[in-house]
């Protein structure tokens, strides 16, 4: 069984739900406090034992490309200015050279669409998938707990939540079989339900490990909802194929793909910084009147 040691970050979107803010600069490089969302995703990434980070990119996507570069001027300013906090700061998103590949979705067909550009960087090997817009807070990383779970069964793992009924048609929803704990069976996927043709309320939270084979199938260019090609289709046709387990989320996924979900979740990272948290809840409750 192969480590998994290489994640790809779809990254391409135009962002339209934040909009103006997202005219020039890729929603991905919002700051949840200090720290874009990107980054976070990253982080997690590292943690979890990842190697090589690919981004899957568009047009305007060039201030992600500098975020995890060097910036020779500005290190040496605040080196020279003994600035060693804010240098520590900057220097702690960078990558070690050859670490990170991009390479261009050139046109919106689908979160499936956008995987399988990467295919030639994956090659034959699991790889993750991290969603930057799903920002997840918790004592452990979620992908660290989906490696321990691929090291432990192999074969495909997801993070997974439990949603209101009616709100299964903005996600990827499974079939489950058999549940142990927060580990699920997966005997089935499918991308976007009605409610009334949910198989369960467990949906997929932006967190993959998948089988190089997805990309047959993603391949093969078959749309699916939204009249994109979407990985959860593709990933139903793993099922079978080998092993295929979800991991219930043991942290608080914030939507900050959603205007409210990314500002309640800049409130509870706020609210979790020692150095901020007692003022702003001060001026929460000021403004609650």
């Amino acid at each position: 069984m192969k480590p998994v040691r290489k994640a790809i970050f779809p990254v391409g979107g135009l962002g339209t739900r934040f909009l103006p803010a997202t005219k020039a600069m890729p929603k991905e490089m919002l700051p949840v406090v200090d720290r874009p969302l990107i980054e976070y995703a990253v982080e997690e990434a590292r943690e979890a034992g990842i190697e090589d980070f690919i981004f899957v990119t568009g047009r305007g996507k060039n201030a992600i490309e500098d975020h995890f570069d060097a910036n020779f001027e500005l290190e040496t300013t605040l080196s020279e200015r003994g600035k060693d906090h804010e240098l520590a700061l900057i220097n702690g998103p960078k990558l070690k050279p050859g670490q990170i590949s991009y390479v261009r979705q050139m046109s919106p067909l689908g979160l499936g669409h956008a995987v399988w550009c990467a295919r030639n960087l994956v090659g034959d090997e699991p790889f993750a998938v991290l969603l930057a817009d799903d920002l997840i807070k918790g004592d452990k990383p979620t992908l660290v707990e989906l490696v321990e779970v691929y090291e432990m069964h192999g074969g495909n793992v997801v993070s997974l939540m439990e949603v209101p009924e009616h709100h299964t048609s903005r996600y990827g929803v499974v079939t489950p079989g058999k549940i142990d704990g927060r580990l699920v069976e997966i005997k089935g996927l499918v991308e976007k339900p009605q409610p009334e043709d949910a198989p369960s309320n467990l949906a997929i939270v932006g967190r993959y490990i998948l089988q190089p084979q997805v990309m047959q199938h993603l391949g093969l260019g078959e749309t699916g909802a939204g009249d994109e090609i979407q990985l959860t289709d593709s990933m139903l046709k793993l099922v079978g194929e080998s092993p295929f387990h979800g991991v219930k989320l043991s942290g608080t996924r914030f939507d900050c793909g959603d205007k409210i979900g990314f500002l309640e979740a800049g409130i509870a990272y706020g609210l979790d910084r020692p150095d901020m948290a007692d003022e702003l809840r001060r001026r929460i409750k000021a403004l609650l009147g």
